[in-house]
């Protein structure tokens, strides 16, 4: 039996030759960018998922190229449930829409599918025919107790780890001996029948690491599973970004050990290889300690983090530009109002060392940018932001939506806006006694003045002598300085308390400060005088005569 008879015994029904796919899945045309973003559904979606995904998009979008994904699900006892609609709702809640998709059971987008690896078992079955047919692939049937005896005998002896060699067992059998195997029921993989020699080295150059001087594969790598009808990662790998015509892979450092594999794939078909980007490992500060960022340990690590705690869009999609590109933030400075997709993405000024993720670089971001927005921008950011994470505060902020936007535009159009907010989740704790609802205070930051029958004396002389709510500012203002002198040891000349504090009991700032948490229970808020201004009299009236 030849090689080529044996190939025709294992796959019967596949009829289609190379030539034929390569007919169906044409050049996309000289010079289109093509990336994809390829995430297994074993786990849900990371952050360094997202890093590759802004640089997949921005590096095709940058060059009117093509971004599409492909659902790499060929580990399917692995597989977690939700996992492939939870990416899909990651990249359409930062934009990241595919040209190219595939919705398992419903849409398809694009012309170079089937977009889901399991779809795609007999275009496998074509390449593995055919290396089989070529003798450059074999039946392997080695059991699982066997490869970790071998495994185990190899760690003894202070050898290389694999199957290579003498240890690949099944590597010179007959076409007749492995038919018969076959026949006779015998679980069995496909091995590549490697021709590396791990101690010659080629050169491999990477966008982001540069140029690498590399061991050639020796391992008989296993390329297809018969219990699964599925290839490995390895070989589909080799077959969808050739027939894809994928010209950037953006993946993480930790495949970088797979590039030898996929290497002699694509020489032993004659492929040319994408352009690669390994991108860094994601590092985080801890202490005194720069470690690596743990999906386990680190609850930004996961996507839900950002989304649970309501960081803006923006801010994310920022924060991650500025550890893919070391020159991003200089260019932001001088491009404030352009798109991301704008910036010249270099893979070189990538840092092969680790990129440092720093959530208080993001809460800065995300402060600045909340802090250029309206009062309608807030309001519907967090109206949207709040249905989903905290109903009751949403019910609360839309009772009076112009109270509510009133509320959130305190300080917020003139020159130096505040910046409370770094996310959604921040605003309830930044404004709830603003709602009568939400305001029930279990203590009081009462400053200098805490003496509660002072207190009173001064907000009830407030609310009775002194309160307009047709003051302008300055009005106000004015007349918080003459409560301030009307009260027997208070003075408002800041100048002349500080020269002799001890003279006094106390000057204008505590008595602001005394009337503020009388009426917010903070001894730090926004203007004092918006919020006097929106609680309104009646208000006032009740929580002065509700302290205690």
């Amino acid at each position: 039996m030849t090689n080529k008879e044996l190939a025709e015994l294992m796959f019967p029904n596949i009829t289609k030759t190379i030539e034929d796919l390569e007919k169906e899945y044409p050049e996309r045309g000289e010079n289109v960018t093509v990336t994809r973003f390829a995430p297994s559904p074993t786990g849900f979606m990371h952050i360094g998922n997202f890093l590759s995904v802004v640089i997949d998009y921005v590096i095709a979008k940058r060059n009117n190229g093509v971004f599409f994904l492909r659902n790499e699900d060929t580990d399917q006892a692995r597989e977690v449930e939700g996992a492939v609609e939870y990416i899909m709702h990651v990249l359409d809640h930062y934009k990241f829409n595919p040209d190219e998709y595939e919705i398992k059971g419903g849409v398809t987008k694009g012309n170079y599918g089937p977009y889901i690896q399991s779809e795609r078992k007999d275009i496998y079955k074509v390449f593995i025919k055919y290396l089989i047919s070529e003798g450059k692939a074999y039946p392997c049937f080695m059991t699982a107790e066997e490869m970790a005896e071998i495994r185990d005998n190899q760690a003894k002896a202070k050898v290389r780890i694999g199957i290579y060699g003498k240890f690949a067992k099944s590597r010179n059998l007959t076409p007749d001996e492995a038919w018969e195997r076959i026949q006779a029921g015998e679980q069995y993989t496909v091995r590549l029948k490697s021709e590396g020699n791990f101690n010659h080295t080629f050169i491999f150059n990477d966008l982001a690491n540069g140029e690498m001087k590399l061991h050639e594969n020796d391992n008989d790598t296993v390329i297809y599973k018969s219990s699964t009808e599925l290839p490995t990662y390895h070989f589909a790998h080799l077959v969808d970004d050739h027939l894809m015509r994928t010209t950037h892979v953006i993946r993480g450092q930790e495949w970088m050990a797979s590039v030898p594999v996929h290497y002699e794939l694509f020489k032993t078909f004659g492929y040319k290889m994408p352009k690669y980007v390994h991108t860094p490992l994601i590092l985080k500060k801890d202490g005194d300690q720069i470690r690596k960022i743990s999906k386990r340990k680190d609850p930004e690590a996961r996507m839900t983090f950002y989304e649970e705690n309501g960081y803006p869009i923006y801010s994310v999609i920022e924060s991650i530009m500025t550890i893919a590109n070391s020159n991003y933030e200089a260019w932001r400075d001088g491009h404030p109002d352009a798109e991301f997709t704008e910036f010249d993405f270099s893979a070189k000024k990538m840092s092969p060392s680790g990129a440092l993720y720093d959530l208080d670089k993001l809460d800065n971001i995300s402060k600045n940018y909340i802090s250029r927005l309206t009062k309608d921008q807030v309001f519907d950011f967090l109206d949207e932001w709040s249905k989903e994470y905290d109903k009751e505060f949403n019910e609360i902020i839309n009772k009076d939506v112009d109270y509510t936007k009133a509320i959130l535009n305190i300080e917020r159009e003139q020159k130096k806006p505040r910046k409370d907010y770094a996310k959604w989740s921040d605003v309830k704790p930044a404004i709830w006694y603003m709602f009568d609802e939400l305001y029930n205070p279990e203590e009081f930051a009462w400053g200098k003045i805490n003496n509660m029958d002072e207190i009173k004396s001064i907000v009830t002389n407030y609310v009775e002598n002194y309160y307009n709510p047709d003051d302008d500012k300055e009005t106000w203002f004015n007349r918080i300085k003459e409560l301030t002198e009307s009260m027997e040891g208070y003075t408002s000349n800041m100048k002349e308390y500080k020269e002799n504090p001890d003279a006094f009991k106390g000057n204008v700032a505590d008595v602001s400060t005394c009337i503020r948490v009388a009426l917010t229970s903070r001894d730090q808020t926004p203007d004092l005088y918006e919020i006097i201004r929106l609680l309104g009299k009646d208000r006032i009236v009740e929580r002065i005569n509700n302290l205690k």
